[in-house]
């Protein structure tokens, strides 16, 4: 997970009530550019957070239903930055993304920037995400 959503990384976190209005483009059920995994991003507390909902191949791919990832970041121009925190391996790392309509761009990188990571994401419509 940390791999894949590394790169969803991105996602953001102020305080729950700013993150809600500032953030809600990139609110919803999303797809992984490669077919392989559903998060939904939704405000968690004081954060917001990229939880897994489905993964194609959990054994293969490291992942699992209910992986999360907690953001705090802030709108930066026209995209979103600041850090990320993966509570199943205690890894801390830098986020950055963009969403437009039904597309986001996510970056997420380790190591002081050394090692990077981008996925791109498309939005399930809400009948879609729940399946």
């Amino acid at each position: 997970m940390i791999l894949t959503l590394i790169a969803a990384a991105s996602i953001a976190g102020c305080t729950s009530s700013a993150a809600t209005a500032a953030g809600s483009e990139i609110f919803g059920t999303w797809l992984r550019d490669d077919g392989n995994a559903r998060v939904r991003v939704a405000p968690c507390g004081e954060s917001i957070c990229a939880t897994n909902l489905w993964i194609r191949d959990p054994k293969r791919q490291g992942e699992k239903i209910g992986d999360r990832l907690e953001f705090n970041i802030k709108r930066d121009g026209s995209g979103w930055r600041g850090k990320a925190y993966d509570p199943q391996r205690k890894l801390n790392f830098s986020a950055t993304l963009s969403a437009a309509g039904d597309a986001m761009t996510t970056e997420g990188c380790i190591a002081v920037g050394l090692i990077c990571r981008t996925t791109r994401w498309q939005r399930l419509p809400p009948a879609t995400a729940a399946q």
